[in-house]
């Protein structure tokens, strides 16, 4: 189903995208050189839809770095939650090292009595 969902908009994308690239086959001059715009010194001569495609490119790039950038406190928070997770986890395994055997417990693991419980070591 995704598939499908891909193809129904890849698809026309891509049609529109080679179409650009067809009717827009001119080449154009890009210059770098803002000092002398009659005999530029940087420049590079492209077709136009080159010269869109690089844009392009480099602004997912670009964005997709600032997304990056922009995730890295949820990144840090999320490996400190994962850190303490695994402590609580171990922490958990030694509790239950100490628990008195079943046989003390009552109906649906209730203890019949205070005095059935065991007094367990304090946490490190």
């Amino acid at each position: 189903m995704i598939r499908f969902f891909k193809g129904l908009v890849l698809l026309p994308i891509a049609v529109i995208v080679v179409a650009l690239a067809v009717a827009n086959r001119e080449a154009v001059r890009l210059s770098f050189d803002p000092v002398s715009p009659d005999m530029p010194v940087l420049s590079v001569t492209l077709p136009l839809y080159a010269l869109l495609f690089i844009a392009v490119g480099l602004g997912v790039l670009l964005g997709g770095c600032g997304a990056w950038l922009g995730q890295s406190g949820t990144r840090r928070t999320s490996a400190e939650r994962r850190r303490e997770i695994r402590r609580l986890e171990g922490e958990t395994a030694r509790l239950k090292a100490y628990a008195p055997p079943p046989a003390n417990e009552g109906p649906n693991g209730i203890y019949r009595n205070a005095s059935d419980r065991v007094a367990l070591p304090a946490p490190r």
